[in-house]
């Protein structure tokens, strides 16, 4: 894969907590919320972000069909999230209901039957999607959601003036990770940065190192709940390598410390403390915002994951968010249902939301928008990061997400102890394994 330089939205995709999907929240009163169910057509997403993309679809979906209008409320991601559960507990959830696929949250959703199969009904909008991604809104092999806006793969990010400056090579194996460390490390620079504080950028060092070693199947025997599906070799390895970084001084001192919500991880990179990071495609925007002399110089660069020698897994695939997802309600009137999924079809990720998408930077979850993309200012990360989801043999979802709340959080906590060196990849495997 070529290494492009060039020079997206923050992570807004966070855990609903699937298991508490206010599904015991029935009692929490009847009577029909505003915007919910028996509303006419509704639709709740988040403020920033795609907010643009998602506004320019409705208006113009509700200026041309003005019989069939579709009610759109916009909350802040946590504000959204608890109402969400209110919501879908009491049966007033919106007609189109926004997710983060097919992690616990949609699993939940699908169980009790809160959103209907779209299968057979989607197939335009569904065409217009990256395989890749729509496989991310799919519960066994049936669609329950449809990606609605931008794919976020993780990358490994590279401070391309210190690379220069130091005669480091982009990293393609772990062995080239391991020489950078200990070049960087010489040179009184911090090789990576991540924010330990916030635990879950941790995730995507497993979550590689995992799948290169031993390939997707392995988490997949985690979601399957399989017993002992985390005293899998691949993930003993994966630990043992990501504590052989720590060792190493990877991360420098202090990185438990650091928080991602101020960037303070992203900022370690353009003001030239710190050589690498890796993080979703989130962060681009972070470093147009906040450096953009040193973006204009042509400072950053961007590699896929390392190769590990003698793993298993496929070099193309890639984890992070697959996008964001619409799904149905299967509590909303029948004539409800029927106007969504002719939105759906009509408008999601249609000519207008691509355009939209790509003026902000960001990669949409979209089938043949190559020369969409070619014609951006930002062409050359933005085909970078494109091509990693439309090559991928598998993507991922963060595990956080994948998993139920308390699964997640246990993984959260004791992979920030294998970090910090507090437990060893034993202690993780069976405080993991407990959970299953």
């Amino acid at each position: 894969m070529s290494q492009s330089s060039f020079t997206l939205t923050r992570r807004s995709f966070s855990i609903f907590g699937a298991g508490a999907i206010a599904l015991g929240l029935t009692a929490c009163g009847g009577g029909t919320r505003p915007g919910g169910a028996g509303s006419g057509t509704t639709a709740w997403t988040l403020t920033g972000g795609a907010e643009a993309m998602f506004r320019a679809t409705f208006d113009e979906w509700n200026e041309k069909h003005s019989d069939s209008k579709i009610k759109v409320e916009y909350f802040s991601n946590d504000s959204y999230k608890e109402k969400i559960r209110t919501a879908i507990g009491s049966g007033n959830q919106p007609t189109l209901v926004y997710s983060w696929g097919n992690g616990g949250t949609l699993r939940d959703y699908v169980k009790n039957n809160k959103v209907i199969d779209l299968t057979g009904k989607v197939d335009e909008a569904a065409s217009r999607a990256l395989p890749s991604v729509l496989d991310a809104g799919k519960i066994d092999d049936k669609i329950y959601a449809l990606p609605n806006n931008n794919s976020q793969p993780s990358m490994l990010y590279l401070n391309k003036k210190l690379f220069n400056e130091h005669g480091v090579i982009a990293p393609r194996t772990w062995n080239d990770l391991l020489a950078a460390v200990d070049a960087f490390k010489g040179a009184g620079v911090t090789p990576i940065a991540v924010a330990g504080s916030s635990q879950w950028p941790y995730l995507m060092w497993i979550q590689y190192l995992t799948d290169r070693i031993g390939g997707p199947e392995v988490f997949q025997r985690v979601l399957d709940g399989e017993a002992d599906a985390w005293s899998d070799p691949a993930i003993k390895e994966a630990l043992e390598k990501i504590q052989e970084l720590v060792k190493a001084g990877g991360f420098g001192t202090g990185y438990g410390s650091v928080v991602s919500d101020a960037s303070a991880d992203v900022a370690l990179v353009y003001t030239d403390k710190a050589a690498m990071i890796l993080q979703g495609s989130w962060i681009y925007s972070d470093f147009l915002n906040a450096a953009a002399d040193w973006m204009a110089e042509g400072n950053l660069d961007v590699v896929a994951f390392p190769e590990v020698p003698g793993g298993k897994g496929d070099l193309s695939n890639v984890t992070g968010n697959p996008a964001n997802f619409w799904s149905v309600s299967a509590d909303a009137t029948e004539e409800d249902q029927e106007t969504a999924i002719k939105f759906l079809n009509e408008m999601n990720l249609g000519e207008t939301a691509i355009k939209a998408l790509i003026e902000a930077g960001t990669v949409p979850a979209a089938a043949n928008i190559e020369e969409s993309l070619s014609a951006s200012e930002r062409s050359d990360y933005l085909e970078f990061a494109y091509g990693l989801v439309r090559d991928a043999a598998h993507f991922q979802m963060s595990w956080d997400q994948a998993l139920d709340a308390g699964p997640a959080q246990a993984l959260l906590q004791n992979l920030s102890q294998i970090f910090l060196l507090d437990i060893t990849p034993d202690d993780f495997i069976k405080n993991m394994n407990g959970t299953l």
